[in-house]
């Protein structure tokens, strides 16, 4: 994962975002304290101008969920990743024939369905 750049424009974070929350989002998650979290809810309730409450998982290294957790930060603080496609793109298989000149008639019935 890359980070982009800060959120910044409202709130800017909606659920399905991975967000790396250190120091600059709130003092409590400065230094080893800091971690990757990917936002699952952005809680309305009213609060301080600048902060808000967000749930979500805490990801390990691999990008795997270790910790549900509620956190209250500053979103113009957290650092936003680059978010993965949802479906990677795959390129399905070709078998390559030796002869160029090789012709669907001259291909194993599996590969044209026959």
């Amino acid at each position: 994962m890359s980070v982009v750049s800060a959120v910044t424009n409202g709130i800017g974070v909606a659920a399905g975002d991975v967000v790396y929350v250190g120091r600059s989002a709130s003092v409590q998650f400065s230094g080893t304290s800091a971690f990757v979290f990917r936002v699952i809810r952005v809680d309305d309730r009213p609060t301080y101008h600048g902060w808000a409450w967000l749930e979500g998982y805490q990801l390990d290294r691999n990008g795997d969920a270790v910790d549900r957790r509620e956190i209250f930060v500053r979103p113009a603080g957290l650092r936003r990743f680059a978010r993965a496609s949802a479906s990677p793109v795959r390129t399905p298989y070709v078998r390559r024939f030796e002869d160029a000149g090789a012709s669907l008639r001259n291909a194993p019935a599996r590969l044209v369905g026959r």
